[in-house]
């Protein structure tokens, strides 16, 4: 089980892979977006949003409150394998590892990016 320290430094490690990409592209193709991240193991939540294809406002919240736009769900340990590259989304998501919940559209928009 990672530490929130450790999940804190995981979660601007994908806030500056994601500005990595084209701020052009990002920019038209990324939609704003209140984005929340609950973390199972450790009873936490982050909370964030994706504003001009930037994640911003990154904070920790006591689990529960307002619904986000694009919540993602999964293991202190499954983050940080994310984030090492060691696990990849789309498997991740695909066995049930990470949970994803968004709309249709949004999920078409942020799949380029995963």
């Amino acid at each position: 089980m990672a530490s929130m320290d450790e999940c804190q430094q995981a979660i601007e490690v994908l806030a500056e892979r994601l500005s990595g990409f084209d701020q052009t592209h990002r920019k038209k193709t990324i939609p704003d977006r209140t984005l929340s991240l609950g973390l199972l193991d450790i009873d936490a939540e982050f909370r964030g949003r994706l504003h001009e294809g930037e994640l911003v406002d990154i904070h920790s919240v006591e689990p529960g409150g307002p619904k986000a736009d694009v919540r993602l769900t999964m293991t202190s340990d499954d983050l940080i394998a994310l984030t090492e590259k060691r696990l990849s989304f789309p498997h991740a998501w695909a066995t049930g590892r990470v949970h994803l919940d968004a709309s249709f559209r949004d999920l078409l928009r942020l799949r380029k990016f995963g």
